[in-house]
């Protein structure tokens, strides 16, 4: 809960910052200030006293990097698990013994008049194009 009120005030000091930098008044905007040709000013530019708003700029820019790194601490941890009230489920119980198949029957005697099937394969036939071994020496 704290990490999403956090989230809440670091939007809005992002926008309070927002506002005030861009409500300041920009310091020498012409050309010729940009490239050293500052008039009468003085070596590091005409200053008066700091403002309002550089103040404010200030105070939400500290405020800024303190949410900054807070909220990225806060989310290395994370705001919590969705399961984290649910109990856990029962554990399963091993047993020694291993589980004992089904008692089976033997198959009924059946009344049909085909032969059982032999035990013993023929061989399978011969590729084509190999010689076989039979009795007939190949023709030269």
């Amino acid at each position: 809960m704290l990490y999403y009120l956090m989230t809440t005030l670091y939007v809005l000091v992002c926008f309070i910052l927002l506002l005030v930098i861009l409500l300041q008044q920009g310091k020498g905007g012409d050309m010729a200030s940009a490239f050293g040709g500052g008039g009468s000013q003085a070596a590091f530019g005409a200053r008066g006293g700091a403002t309002l708003l550089t103040k404010l700029t200030t105070i939400f820019a500290a405020l800024f990097l303190l949410g900054a790194l807070g909220l990225s601490i806060m989310g290395q941890r994370g705001p919590g698990s969705v399961v984290s009230g649910t109990p856990a489920p029962p554990p399963v119980s091993k047993s020694s013994a291993p589980a004992t198949p089904p008692a089976s029957t033997p198959p009924a005697p059946s009344n049909s008049t085909t032969p059982p099937a032999s035990s013993t394969t023929p061989p399978a036939p011969a590729a084509p194009g190999t010689p076989s071994n039979s009795a007939t020496p190949p023709a030269k």
